[in-house]
């Protein structure tokens, strides 16, 4: 069994090509520009050139593209975009006009002349296996599992930070973290992102969506030793965003999820000490420009145990919690696509043993 793993992340998308046939070693694995810094990298090439841009294609992740399209505006170039590609940067679309983006209709986009037409995807499935097939690897996938990070569709007026830790707080109760997947079928209408993702995935293969950070937690927890441990603080720092859970056997005691350039190794600690002890304030993390925190149950027991993943675990080099750098499979950087591969067994039982076949059972 062949499952092709994406984790989009903002600085990378860490690619798994997982072959329950072979050792996890021998798989594929790629760490490739992530698809928000390829758009960016061609809307720079435009506004060097002194050419228009029209945006096309779905909504995908922001953050580089944006501040691409943002200069390419204050150059005083054009920048067209569809309304599902303009959705990318923000989903009300007078906010998007506002920016400077002129939203265009599919048939007016058709109709435009001498603009570079850059296509907006979190999902370039073509690419990827162009890139496989180069090297006579078959693209051959028997599912598809991607990690995006998803604020969800706000009404308008409501934060978007608001929003997506409001279905943080919805979910997490599950107490699985796999419950943060959805196959194809059951992505709720609020997460435009992942539907996206589905839209763009061959619908004759079956297809999970997962957000990016409790793929990262639920990768990170393969790590031998750091699965050991009964009551532990697990942290992503992602390059854009650092979500952390305080895990006491398996259960979600409580968490917090802020933006990771707004951090500094001393107030991540301070927040960790916060959510170690249970008294983590949603209001306070709000108010700091983060986007909230959870205590779920009581604490009697204060974990001192804390295990990281990420790219931008260095943040917590000087940390007073020593923190151990989680290594599961031997890799780091595809943490994100290990838990992709433990949600996809969660959700398809038929696909488990294979997949457990080459990770191991699940942890109870």
């Amino acid at each position: 069994m062949r499952v092709l793993c994406i984790d989009v992340g903002t600085g990378t998308q860490d690619i798994l090509l997982f072959d329950s046939e072979q050792e996890l070693e021998n798989c594929i694995q790629l760490i490739l520009p992530s698809p928000t810094r390829l758009v960016a990298e061609r809307v720079r090439r435009a506004t060097a050139r002194g050419q228009s841009v029209l945006l096309e294609g779905r909504t995908m992740g922001g953050g580089p593209c944006a501040w691409a399209v943002e200069e390419h505006i204050r150059k005083g170039l054009t920048a067209y975009a569809t309304p599902d590609a303009a959705r990318t940067f923000d989903d009300e679309l007078p906010k998007v006009e506002r920016m400077g983006v002129r939203i265009v209709s599919e048939d007016e986009a058709a109709s435009l002349v001498g603009v570079e037409r850059i296509a907006m995807h979190d999902l370039d499935l073509p690419a990827i296996t162009a890139v496989l097939e180069r090297f006579g690897v078959e693209p051959r996938f028997d599912a598809i599992a991607v990690a995006v990070f998803d604020h969800g569709n706000a009404p308008p007026g409501v934060s978007d930070r608001a929003f997506r830790f409001e279905y943080i707080a919805e979910v997490v109760r599950a107490n699985d973290l796999t419950a943060f997947a959805y196959l194809r079928e059951a992505i709720p209408e609020r997460l435009t992102r992942m539907r996206a993702v589905a839209a763009d995935a061959p619908p004759e293969i079956p297809l999970l969506v997962m957000d990016t950070g409790p793929a990262a937690v639920v990768g990170a927890l393969e790590d031998r030793h750091l699965r050991q441990i009964p009551r532990v603080l697990v942290a992503n720092l992602g390059n854009f965003h650092t979500l952390a859970f305080h895990l006491a056997e398996g259960r979600v005691v409580g968490l917090f999820e802020h933006h990771t350039g707004l951090l500094s190794c001393e107030k991540l600690d301070g927040y960790l000490d916060q959510l170690a002890a249970g008294t983590i304030s949603n209001e306070v993390v709000f108010a700091d420009m983060g986007h909230g925190a959870l205590v779920i149950e009581p604490v009697h027991e204060r974990p001192t145990f804390l295990g990281v993943t990420g790219p931008r675990r260095g943040l917590l080099s000087g940390s007073r919690y020593h923190p151990y750098l989680a290594v599961p499979h031997g890799h780091m950087m595809l943490a994100g696509c290990y838990g992709l591969l433990r949600a996809l067994a969660a959700h398809r039982p038929d696909l488990a043993p294979a997949i457990e076949a080459r990770l191991g059972p699940r942890a109870s």
